[in-house]
Order: structure tokens, then sequence, then C-alpha cells
């Protein structure tokens, strides 16, 4: 069984334990904690894109919702400050951990495609459920030493059908 905690990559693996390290532990501890100066440094901010895939198959009801890095930090904060408010009847850490998989990284040269997937739910204290079922296409790159993440394709289907 995957230890959802385990960085799916060995440390001599340095381009993708680090990229695991950067949208796993960091961005789950930044969300829950609704604090972007923990992941600001994660972005490179000039050319940055991010697609809004609206749990949508087809491409043409995709939207181009944040067209700049400030775009995306504000709906990033608003969903945050949003889960913040939410009571649930479980560890929500370790829920999101659990749901979450990043196990496909594709490098070439300075350039990453990162897969990241969310299969699973989170209990509410209310009996309701949050399901969490999308991913995420990452787009990454070697910038001023690190890896950090210039766009994204998400909140698209999980599995695409």
């Amino acid at each position: 069984m995957r230890d959802p905690f385990k960085n799916a990559f060995p440390a001599s693996d340095t381009a993708r334990h680090s990229i695991w390290e950067m949208l796993v532990p960091r961005d789950i501890d930044a969300f829950l904690a609704a604090d972007w100066s923990i992941v600001a440094g994660d972005f490179v901010e000039e050319g940055f894109i991010g697609i809004d895939g609206k749990r949508a198959v087809s491409p043409d009801k995709w939207r181009l919702a944040f067209p700049t890095l400030s775009a995306y930090r504000d709906e990033w904060l608003r969903q945050a400050r949003d889960f913040a408010t939410q009571s649930f009847a479980e560890d929500p850490r370790t829920a999101i951990f659990t749901t979450t998989t990043l196990e496909d990284i594709e490098i070439e040269g300075d350039m990453a495609l990162v897969r990241k997937k969310f299969d699973g739910s989170l209990k509410k204290s209310d009996g309701g459920i949050d399901v969490m079922k999308w991913q995420t296409l990452y787009y990454c790159r070697l910038h001023e030493g690190r890896w950090k993440i210039c766009g994204f394709t998400g909140y698209l289907p999980n599995p695409m059908e």
C-alpha cells in the first residue's frame, strides 16, 4: 500500500523529488494554513498562465481563468479561506494527502510536465462529503536554480472520460 506522506521519488532523483515536495506537502500545508507566503516562491511570475478546466473533458469549455499569477493567488486564497471555515469529521491533512497522487513527472531539459491527481473524499462534520476527484497538469521549469511552477491546466476531470 502506498504511503501518501512519502515522497514518490528517491532523494537521488533531485528534480522529481523536489517537484514532489513542492506540489504535495508544501502545497497542502500552505493551503490548510491559508498562507500564500509558504508557496509564493514556488512560482515563476513572468509569463504565468493558469487554465481552469471546469472539470470538463472538452477543451472548448476550459477557460483562461488565471492570466496572471496574482489572479491565481487571489482565487487560491479565496478557496483556502473558505476551506478553513468548514468543519470536518476527519483530519483534513491526512485526507488530502490520501487522495493525492503525484507519481508521473516528465522532464525534458529545464522543463517538466507534472501530473497531480486527486481521487477520494473528505468527511464533513455535518455528515456530508467533500468529493475530491480532479487532476492538474503543472508546467514547471528550472528557474533561478530550483524547480518552479510556470503554469497549469487544472480542475480537469479524473479520470478524463
